[in-house]
């Protein structure tokens, strides 16, 4: 997304709902979970029907709930699309996406969007493939790209390089002392090694291997000043683990006073585990969901680098759809191995060098309920 500095405050974030394909009026969209069967139906305009599986990590999330209800919508508006709606029981089941691979590939779609949970379901994806489906991954790139047909994601680096040069300019050089809160310390996932070496290389601190979480030297110099890694911990995306998570950090070192977040969900755990213990922390995140934005305006989060799912999953129906149709198919953004769907900043605090959008804005383009 490009940065929109020569713009008023109410004309850029209107610029960014529409880089974003977002409306306005989609930005409050219902946070109600999606988990079960199919969608679509006869074509109000004919033709053949095309059958597509979403496929999430969990029906729990805002971020995916919010994604099956775009699919939904996209869905239901062409009138032709058979969607069915499939996710793993939670964050880390491998077998239940594999299952519903297996499963879409039997009853005959034409495509697949996936939010990949990790290396192990890369040869289901192969298969579906080698079948003839069109396989497109949303959110999370699989590892390596060229596992699926295409990518719809956001720049998973960019969000994190974001949230990691605000945070650097925030502690305006004191010692800081950081929690790395990630996804997984059992499985390699893109998402979570992109955004938390883009923390580190916003605040200026040298990683090691750009795909290993937690190689980096734990003590050294940021940007302006000197830091302390405390902890690398998984948090598996939700509030629970991202708490038990952070009690672990403080047990480690108990003044932290930095903490990045892989999600939203394990920011809010985070900062129950910091106030249990009478104990404060900048927190920085990834979403941008309407209950994040609303955390960052209550000061729980104190930025978060804000991401659209609804045009993940809208754009991926369509791509599906119109490949089956005899159309082209879509193309990666020039210079990466993906299709960017854009990022923006969403901070009541500002920093010097750094474009962003206040939480007012962020929640007139926000997903999700925002409880």
């Amino acid at each position: 997304m490009k940065p929109a500095i020569a713009l008023s405050r109410r004309t850029r974030v209107v610029a960014l709902a529409s880089a974003a394909g977002v409306g306005l009026a989609l930005g409050a969209c219902s946070s109600s979970s999606g988990g079960g069967g199919g969608g679509g139906g006869a074509s109000a305009g004919g033709g053949e029907t095309i059958g597509v599986t979403l496929i999430t990590k969990d029906s729990n999330n805002p971020f995916f709930v919010t994604m099956q209800t775009g699919a939904k919508a996209y869905a239901t508006k062409q009138g032709n699309i058979n969607l069915t709606i499939a996710s793993g029981k939670q964050e880390g089941d491998d077998q239940g996406q594999i299952d519903a691979i297996e499963a879409s590939i039997a009853k005959g779609d034409k495509g697949i969007l996936i939010t990949p949970m990790s290396t192990g379901v890369n040869s289901a994806i192969k298969k579906a493939r080698d079948a003839g489906l069109y396989v497109i991954a949303l959110d999370t790139p699989p590892d390596p790209p060229d596992t699926v047909d295409i990518t719809f994601a956001t720049d998973n680096f960019k969000a994190g390089k974001l949230i990691g040069q605000w945070a650097q300019v925030q502690m305006a050089g004191k010692p800081a002392t950081i929690a790395m809160i990630d996804l997984f310390n059992d499985k390699v996932v893109s998402v979570d090694y992109n955004r938390d070496q883009g923390f580190l290389t916003g605040m200026g601190i040298p990683v090691n291997d750009p795909k290993k979480n937690g190689d980096e030297a734990k003590t050294g110099s940021y940007t302006g000043g000197t830091y302390t890694i405390a902890c690398n911990e998984a948090g598996n995306g939700e509030a629970n683990a991202g708490r038990a998570a952070m009690e672990r950090c403080l047990t480690k070192n108990p003044d932290i006073n930095l903490v990045y977040t892989i999600n939203e969900p394990t920011a809010v755990g985070a900062n129950a585990a910091l106030k249990a213990q009478g104990k404060t922390a900048t927190i920085v995140s990834i979403d941008g969901g309407c209950a994040g934005v609303a955390a960052v305006k209550s000061g729980v989060i104190g930025a978060t680098a804000q991401q659209y799912p609804l045009k993940m999953a809208e754009l991926g129906v369509q791509a599906i759809a119109q490949i089956a149709n005899g159309g082209a198919k879509p193309a990666n953004s020039q210079g990466l191995d993906f299709y960017d769907t854009g990022v923006a900043l969403v901070t009541d605090k500002t920093a010097a060098g750094i474009t962003v959008i206040s939480s007012d804005e962020g929640s007139k383009i926000c997903w999700g309920s925002a409880s």
